[in-house]
């Protein structure tokens, strides 16, 4: 075959790899423009593409230049025949010199290569958790990332061989490889800026925190917004400098057959001026990233506080600006030779400059602030650090918002009363008995209905219900309305396509069938039927006259539970794309031995009826079967990204979300949701999502657990479970970082009061949250610096037996009065312990209610007094022999007994300590409610049901109960004296 028609074949492919690629580019592009126009969020897209192009074809014309530019330098420069010299002349490298630079340069060309690959890879594959990318540090390639490349190295070989492999081609075809690498440094270094859309556009909206650092005096607002993007451009600036000087290098040291000849000439006048310049502007940006450093300081880990400490800025603040400025003077001798390159008489050389300076980092970056920390801080800690200590526990209270939790002290009381009981009868009403994992267990035998359902979580809400009692005593005649709210445990009926039968997979019935799941159910709480099944509010699909509605209890559930139109196109299982209005009905839901069948007519379609728009979404789904099927219509939509959290954060990158979406039923004007041209379908099933603003560059907060060091509930999503419509709603309207954002997308956010109250009241504060400000209180509930540096007050949280095994107690919802409220409210709860001991020190509540969402109150209990915690409670069910033996007899072969979650309920001013225990069988099990036990002060009681474990523990002598009573040992437990 000629060598012409070699070349013809060649274009051939290469103009069809284009023609692919850039049709594939096409679809992506269109896709994404009509979803997000689809949703209304079409500026949103606009604005991203814009940003991310803007960037990226910054980053390849600036990097490509420079390298590409660098490249074409060197070969015009280099030696391009062997040169015959004295191997005595200064400059002159022996075979052995000049192997030993040529593999030290390709090992560290390696090394940078593979450190600026692994983050690329990591914004090509982002993690699933989705937080802001101020909150994203990007590892710099500093000393220590050389060392754990290198170290990565060693511990897998088969990368040692690639290595190896990489640096003989480098050495053997430098040109083309050292070519290929400015192609490829480009397209991945373009690749990263695109993806720091939200650092650039979050520096130019940087709204000012009104709170500066205690350091350096800068607004916190420099760290959140400006310091990301520098540390960006320190990232471009060490990947360009670097490669460009080494390529240069390499080009020189290879040039002209040294390899072959076993010698290389020296460097002439040309090469030092090219790389002197190559050499100055890599030490300017080692120069910028000490001065950044100085910064980094402020998240220092070392000696016993977060941020920095004694010798960090006694030594390390110091050392950091000398080797910034020693970088910067470096950077102008290199500079300098490169301009003027004929040298002074007797010339300082660089050797020894460059010498001087790394004795000087490494006996003042390593050594003296080691030999600080243990010689001067460790022997006088307290008093080196007690200044430090005080703004560590100052700033990280501010970054988790502890400052505003109200501290109470709460004494208890053995003086419950079957009176107070009453008085308190809608908190004991509201006792979850039920815990999520034994209730949706019991929905998948129960609720179902057919393998393709699924109820992938239960969610602890509660709702208003209508109760109608009669008007007379004698219970005849008219009746009277009136209201109770009720925690409940709602559970979606998602379809989870992998459990359609293998048979009954095809393409029809993924795509254009089996498209949404289908209503709800809702327990109350805190009550069983007489089998120990959970009791249901709604449940089932309704068949006969009602065919096609939920079941509901009662007539009054019916009129207070909205349930028309329950159907779930969006949902937390929903993660295939689906064609509807095709000719193919969809199925809608079972009904007895037939199913029935149904069209969606929502708007979270989009239109693919024409042959073009068919095509390019065959492409960017790679779904070729859409090309061929004969089922579309003119009015064929495709619903894509149907997975809720899925659709927030593509729309929303810059926010972290809630891990717990839960649904609401409400009666609600969907138009108030539509963004859209399209008339909306009046739905009543939405998903609620928390949204928080994080970041981990506030200075001196200690972030804990977390890869965060600040966070705020600023958000919240409302997801339309039928129309996918998505509505973001300002909570936190001082939150800086939530200003930023709504300065860049002003449309996109709307005031919570526009939020439609049927689903106001059932907001709630998330669970997320409250977890990561726990975990902060438990060490900065202590803001005396002593008392912190002593550990004197330490906490933690508690465990409790699930089942048969230990594990965290988590934080759960409570419908109860506080202490100095009037009526009971919706609260968060979490409970606390002192370190190495078992008794209850404190306890945690968030509101939800009204005009007291938000806030927050820290009770604590009397350090001298035994208070049960939960893992004393534990003990004292399990070493009862009675209660014990009782258990032990249930769990016999074929069935096991589940100890469920321990509940703490604050009663006025007592505590009572309530645990479910829940009786299934080992294969094939519906979970039932077996006891309830309940703990008060001396007694721990053993009951069928809640009423008849209180009666057990406060009856009256004449009253008989089928309840197991006890009387409690507290000696073991009591503490020891403080």
């Amino acid at each position: 075959m000629s060598s012409k028609v070699v070349g013809w074949l060649v274009k051939a492919l290469l103009l069809i790899l284009g023609v692919v690629f850039g049709l594939d580019l096409l679809a992506h592009f269109i896709a994404e423009f009509a979803w997000f126009k689809n949703l209304g969020y079409l500026s949103v897209f606009q604005t991203q593409l814009a940003v991310r192009i803007g960037l990226w074809i910054i980053a390849l014309a600036s990097t490509g230049g420079y390298l590409v530019g660098n490249l074409v330098l060197a070969r015009r420069w280099r030696y391009h025949q062997p040169v015959d010299i004295d191997k005595t002349e200064p400059g002159v490298l022996n075979l052995t010199q000049l192997l030993l630079a040529l593999v030290g340069l390709s090992l560290l060309l390696a090394s940078l290569l593979t450190h600026i690959g692994q983050v690329i890879i990591h914004f090509w594959y982002p993690p699933t958790e989705i937080a802001t990318s101020s909150s994203q540090i990007l590892q710099q390639f500093t000393f220590s990332a050389t060392a754990n490349v290198l170290k990565h190295w060693l511990q897998m070989p088969w990368q040692l061989l690639l290595v190896a492999g990489f640096t003989a081609f480098l050495l053997w075809h430098p040109g083309f490889v050292l070519g290929a690498i400015a192609l490829c440094l480009s397209l991945g270094l373009g690749l990263v800026a695109s993806n720091h859309w939200t650092t650039i556009l979050a520096f130019i909206h940087a709204t000012p925190f009104k709170n500066t650092d205690p350091l350096f005096g800068h607004d916190i607002g420099f760290y959140v917004f400006v310091l990301p993007l520098w540390e960006l451009l320190r990232f471009w600036l060490m990947g360009v400098t670097l490669t460009g000087f080494v390529s240069a290098a390499l080009i020189y040291l290879l040039a002209g057959d040294s390899v072959s000849q076993g010698r290389f000439p020296g460097f002439t006048l040309p090469q030092k001026r090219h790389l002197y310049g190559l050499g100055g502007a890599l030490a300017l940006t080692l120069a910028w990233g000490f001065w950044l450093d100085r910064y980094s300081l402020l998240y220092s880990t070392q000696g016993i506080l977060y941020g920095a400490g004694y010798t960090d800025v006694t030594v390390d603040l110091p050392t950091k600006t000398l080797l910034c400025f020693g970088a910067a003077t470096i950077a102008v001798v290199f500079f300098g030779r490169a301009v003027f390159p004929r040298p002074a008489r007797r010339p300082v050389k660089l050797s020894w400059i460059l010498s001087f300076y790394v004795g000087i980092a490494v006996v003042a970056g390593l050594i003296l602030p080691r030999g600080v920390q243990a010689l001067v801080v460790q022997p006088n800690e307290l008093a080196r650090e007690e200044s430090y200590i005080e703004k560590s526990i100052q700033l990280t209270r501010a970054a988790f918002d502890l400052d505003n939790i109200e501290t109470k002290t709460f004494q208890p009381k053995a003086d419950l009363t079957p009176a107070k009981l009453k008085a308190n009868d809608s908190t004991l009403r509201n006792i979850r008995l039920w815990d999520t994992r034994p209730l949706l267990e019991a929905n998948r035998q129960l609720q179902r209905i057919r393998l393709y359902y699924e109820f992938p979580s239960a969610d602890v809400d509660r709702y208003t219900l209508k109760t109608s009692q009669p008007a007379d005593s004698t219970g005849e005649g008219s009746t009277q309305s009136s209201t109770e709210k009720r925690q409940v445990l709602v559970a979606a009926r998602e379809l989870d396509y992998g459990n359609v039968p293998p048979e009954a997979q095809t393409w029809i019935n993924q795509r254009l069938i089996y498209t949404h799941g289908y209503g709800f159910t809702l327990s109350p709480v805190n009550t069983a039927e007489t089998s120990g099944l959970p009791t249901y509010f709604v449940k089932d699909i309704g068949a006969g006259n009602n065919e096609g509605t939920l079941q509901t209890a009662t007539s009054d559930i019916a009129a207070s539970i909205p349930i028309n139109l329950p159907r779930i196109y969006f949902g937390e299982l929903s993660n295939t794309y689906v064609m509807t209005r095709t000719k193919v009905q969809e199925l809608d839901y079972p009904s007895g031995n037939d199913n029935r069948y149904n069209t969606y007519d929502g708007t979270g379609g989009v239109a693919i009826g024409s042959w073009w728009r068919r095509g390019l979404f065959s492409l960017y789904l790679r779904d070729w079967q859409m090309l061929f099927t004969q089922n579309f219509t003119p009015q064929t939509e495709v619903l894509y990204r149907r997975q809720i959290k899925e659709r927030v954060e593509e729309l929303a990158p810059f926010l972290r979300f809630d891990s717990n979406p839960y649904l609401v039923t409400a009666n609600v004007d969907v138009e108030a949701f539509n963004r859209t041209n399209k008339p909306a379908v009046p739905g009543t099933l939405f998903w609620v999502i928390d949204a928080y603003t994080v970041s981990n560059h506030y200075p001196y907060s200690d972030p804990g657990q977390e890869n965060f060091n600040y966070i705020r509930n600023s958000v919240k999503v409302v997801i339309d479970a039928y129309n996918g419509s998505v509505t973001f709603y300002s909570v936190d309207l001082n939150d800086p970082i939530l200003k930023t954002w709504r300065g860049i997308f002003p449309q996109m956010f709307q005031p919570l009061a526009a939020m439609p109250p049927s689903l106001r009241s059932h907001t709630r504060y998330p669970t997320d949250l409250f977890r990561a400000q726990s975990q902060s209180l438990l060490t900065y509930h202590m803001t005396d610096p002593q008392v912190f540096y002593n550990r004197e007050d330490q906490w933690r949280v508690p465990n409790e037996i699930y089942g048969e095994k230990s594990q965290l107690v988590q934080p759960y919802y409570l419908t109860m009065k506080l202490p100095e409220a009037d009526t009971e409210e919706f609260i968060l709860l979490y409970p606390f312990t002192p370190v190495r001991r078992n008794n209850l020190i404190a306890w945690l509540a968030a509101r939800s209610d009204g005009e007291n969402y938000g806030k927050r109150l820290l009770y604590q209990f009397p350090k001298r007094e035994l208070i049960f915690g939960p893992e004393q409670i534990e003990a004292l069910i399990n070493q009862d022999p009675v209660i014990s033996q009782r258990i032990s007899l249930w769990n016999r072969q074929g069935s096991r007994v589940i100890q469920g979650n321990l509940l703490i309920i604050p009663i006025e001013d007592s505590l009572l300590y309530v645990e479910p225990l829940y009786l299934e069988a080992e294969e094939n099990s519906v979970p039932i409610l077996a006891r309830v036990i309940v703990v008060y002060e001396n007694k721990i009681v053993m009951a069928k049901t809640l009423d008849q474990g209180l009666a057990g523990i406060f009856q009256t002598g004449d009253q008989e109960t089928e309840a197991i009573v006890r009387p409690v040992d507290t000696e073991e437990l009591a503490p020891p004296p403080s």
